[in-house]
This record gives C-alpha cells, sequence and structure tokens, in this order.
C-alpha cells in the first residue's frame, strides 16, 4: 500500500464521502471515538483498581485484558459496519451507471414510437395504434423510473445539488395544479386550494420542492377510487410556510405507516388497485425536504383517507 492510500484511508472525512455518509454514520468515525472510549475506560478502569487491588501487575493485566478485548470487539464491529457501507456504495454505483445506460436507448425507443404514431412512414391502423400507445405510455414510465432511481442514486452519494432561492410557494403550487388539472377531471376528482393572506417566500430549490409538491398532489389523485376531493393548503405557522395535501382516498393501515418513507415501500392495500409507481416517491421527498431546512409527515386512517405535509423554512 502506498502512501496515498494510507492518508486517503486516514482521512476519515475522504472516506465519509466515498460512502456517502454523514460522519457520524462513516465507520472510520465510529472507530475512532470508540478508541477514545477505550482509552478512557482503560484509566478509569486502572484508577480503580490500584484503589481496590493491591497488586500492580494484577491491576496491569486486567487493564491489558480488557482493552484487548474492546479493541477486538472495535474492529469487528468497525470492520463490518465498513463492509455495508462499501456494499451500499457500490449498490448506488451500480444503479446510477445502469440508470444512465438504460437512458439512451430507451430516448431511442421514445423517439422511435413518437415516430410510428405521427403517420409519417404510413399510416397506422386504429388496432396498432392502440398497441403502439400502450408502449408509448411503458416507456413514459420506466422513464420516470429511471429518473428517480438516478435521483436516490445522487441522494445516497451525497451529490444532489441544491439551488437555493427565494421564491413564492402558492405561485409554484398553483402552476401545478394546473398540470394536474386534466388527470384531475378525467379522475372526477376536484381540486380545492386555500391559502392564507400575506405569505412570505419560502428559500429551497424550486425545482426540487416541485418535485415533492407533485408527487403528494399525484398520490393524492390516485389513490382517490371513484369521485373525490383533494385540498391543499397553505400557510404559515412558526416562522415557516405549511403545505399539506389532503385527500379521501384509501389511506394507509396503521401496520404500514411506520415504512411510508422507506425506499420501494407500497402499501398492501394499494397494490390490489394496480395503481402505478415505484415506491421511491415519498423517500425522495423526504430526503429533498429535509435537505431543505423543513419536516416532512402524514397522518392517515385506512378507507377515510390522508394528509400528507411539508414545512420550509422563509427568508
Amino acid at each position: 500500500m502506498d502512501f496515498k492510500k494510507i492518508t486517503d484511508q486516514l482521512n476519515i472525512f475522504a472516506q465519509c464521502r466515498r460512502y456517502g455518509l454523514p460522519i457520524w454514520q462513516c465507520p472510520q468515525f465510529i472507530f475512532l471515538i470508540m478508541g477514545v472510549v477505550i482509552i478512557a475506560t482503560a484509566l478509569i478502569t486502572y484508577s480503580l483498581g490500584t484503589r481496590y487491588v493491591a497488586d500492580p501487575s494484577t491491576v496491569s493485566l486486567i487493564v491489558f485484558v480488557l482493552t484487548i478485548i474492546l479493541f477486538v470487539l472495535t474492529f469487528s464491529i468497525t470492520r463490518s459496519l465498513e463492509g455495508l457501507a462499501e456494499a451500499n456504495r457500490l449498490k448506488s454505483e451500480f444503479i446510477s451507471v445502469v440508470s444512465h445506460q438504460l437512458r439512451s436507448p430507451l430516448s431511442n425507443l421514445k423517439w422511435a414510437i413518437e415516430l410510428l404514431l405521427s403517420s409519417r412512414l404510413g399510416k397506422i391502423e386504429a388496432k396498432q395504434g392502440e398497441y403502439f400507445k400502450i408502449l408509448k405510455d411503458n416507456t413514459i414510465r420506466m422513464g420516470e423510473l429511471i429518473a428517480d432511481l438516478l435521483t436516490v442514486s445522487r441522494i445516497e452519494q451525497g451529490r444532489l445539488p441544491l439551488y437555493k432561492t427565494e421564491f413564492s410557494l402558492q405561485d409554484l403550487v398553483k402552476e401545478i395544479i394546473a398540470e394536474f388539472e386534466p388527470l384531475a377531471k378525467s379522475s372526477n376528482i376536484k381540486i380545492k386550494l386555500e391559502v392564507a393572506n400575506a405569505l412570505p417566500k419560502v428559500f429551497a430549490d424550486t425545482s426540487r420542492i416541485k418535485m415533492v409538491a407533485e408527487n403528494f398532489l399525484d398520490n393524492a389523485i390516485r389513490y382517490i377510487k371513484g369521485k373525490g376531493e383533494v385540498k391543499i393548503k397553505i400557510e404559515s405557522k412558526n416562522k415557516r410556510l405549511l403545505f399539506s395535501v389532503q385527500d379521501n382516498g384509501v389511506g394507509i393501515p396503521q401496520k404500514d405507516q411506520r415504512y411510508i418513507f422507506q425506499k420501494f415501500f407500497r402499501s398492501q392495500n394499494v397494490l390490489k388497485y394496480q395503481t402505478r409507481g415505484s415506491g421511491l416517491g415519498l423517500y425522495i421527498a423526504k430526503s429533498l425536504v429535509e435537505r431543505s431546512g423543513g419536516k416532512i409527515g402524514f397522518k392517515s386512517k385506512e378507507n377515510k383517507g390522508s394528509t400528507f405535509w411539508f414545512t420550509l423554512p422563509t427568508k
């Protein structure tokens, strides 16, 4: 091992960046803290031993054995954590590489389908057009999944940039509602917006917060079965803006609620409706809101509906 590799191993911050972990979760940092604990334990043991044990050599032996045991345990635990961190890093890199590699052929497929549907290469029969539309819908779904996987990979590796600016949350939400209006009308769902007066602007990344709000609204519409209503509220609370989306949809069973922000998790009661989704949207939303300095949460009751909310700091 050359000198550069040795210095890289000793550089805790470099190792944490490599694994994409905060410093308090980094194996090397944990090993350092445990080393301090071992030294403190040895000193305390020696101090107590000299007080209650007459033979100095016995005290030294006790301290030596205890220190060796603690060091071996610490080393074993740290190596295990380092193995898990490395496996997680490799997994994130694999997802990132595969997702990037899939984007080009998927774009080509999407372009080819759109070209065929345009009838520029010849007339398309009605039945053929139906199958091409199915292909187009599925390429769109695959594109959304790849985009989500890339976002998750960048979040886990700490490589997702946030470009924070001051903007009007209510203006952004109005744009989002306008985009979702056709889907809501086709699903027989009414969207209501309630905005408090004289709201301050928020300070965050506009595109990332738009992604979160779109996820909330999209879920609310898709998880209402039959006629329904989605209520969106924006209000000021404790020097922050509170955004919430309430629906009267299928809700989330109590036993599933603890897992709702985990990757790839989808509640059992929505699977039977075959509603499309990857189980990544809420994980991404939680990461983006927390990185923006806000909080996220929800309350839900099965067959009654759900309310998802997040807060953002104002400038």
